[in-house]
């Protein structure tokens, strides 16, 4: 897979790439594993904007992916690689030996036509979904499961994937995409292989309305306002003045957010900053 280039017939031509999709096997979705996909523009259900810049873009319906990956034993053909607008991953249709039909997350070395297989008796092969008990320490995941039984939770974009580091009684140590080393129960779900799609980050959108296509409003830069709009605003000319704040005068950019979780128990080792 590889980026697509134009000639600069237009200003905006001249930095666009899109990605080619020469993946991708099936232009249009399956109907049964649609449904559709409300958009809040950002508000709360008061109508107040509690996600700033977001509102517009292209109407898409929400594919359903089967994240628990909990059909074991019964053994699925791959039957198409999709394009899905909710992820940056792609995503490929499963027709299970009993007919139901599930989409999974798309790994890169999983073709049109192969089998998968969930559960203990899977093999170590890109697709395959198997409790971290049965995976050797060393193999790529990805959409791995933080408590048994929940589905998959983290790992799930473009080209992500996990290293298993290592296993002791009912405790295994994973390097994640981030670089923190976290303890995850042997108990959980992952998925084996590395998330597809590898130029996804690579990709310039090259103009504005391909960014609100997205669904993304413009930002203002708070320099840029009055007073009366933002703590950065107003001033003869551009002023560099107080510490950055948010527009309701809470400090910001490097200001720490992260409030401590019962979860933060599992870290072993914080990403690097």
């Amino acid at each position: 897979m590889a980026l697509k280039t134009f000639r600069p017939y237009t200003p905006s031509r001249r930095f666009l790439t899109v990605l080619d999709k020469s993946e991708v096997t099936k232009e249009t979705p399956e109907k049964s594993l649609t449904e559709p996909k409300k958009r809040s523009g950002g508000r709360n259900a008061h109508g107040e904007v509690t996600m700033w810049h977001r509102g517009g873009g292209h109407a898409r319906r929400y594919r359903q992916i089967d994240f628990r990956r909990d059909k074991t034993g019964v053994p699925a053909k791959v039957a198409a690689i999709e394009y899905d607008p909710n992820r940056s991953a792609r995503i490929a249709l499963l027709h299970y030996a009993d007919g139901e039909k599930r989409y999974i997350l798309h790994p890169v070395g999983l073709e049109v036509g192969m089998t998968v297989q969930n559960g203990e008796g899977a093999d170590i092969l890109p697709g395959n979904a198997l409790t971290i008990r049965h995976i050797p320490p060393g193999t790529m995941l990805h959409n791995l499961e933080l408590y048994p039984g929940k589905g998959g939770q983290i790992v799930r974009s473009a080209g992500g994937a996990a290293q298993l580091l290592s296993k002791e009684g009912e405790i295994a140590l994973i390097k994640l995409p981030s670089g923190e080393v976290r303890r995850f129960s042997v108990d959980c779900m992952a998925t084996v292989g590395q998330l597809g799609n590898l130029d996804h980050e690579n990709v310039t959108y090259g103009k504005a309305g391909r960014t609100r296509w997205r669904g993304k409003r413009p930002t203002v830069r708070g320099v840029a306002m009055n007073p009366v709009d933002h703590p950065h605003g107003g001033g003869e000319g551009r002023v560099k003045g107080n510490h950055p704040q948010t527009p309701w005068g809470f400090p910001t950019l490097g200001a720490k957010t992260r409030k401590k979780r019962p979860s933060d128990r599992m870290i072993v080792e914080r990403r690097k900053p």
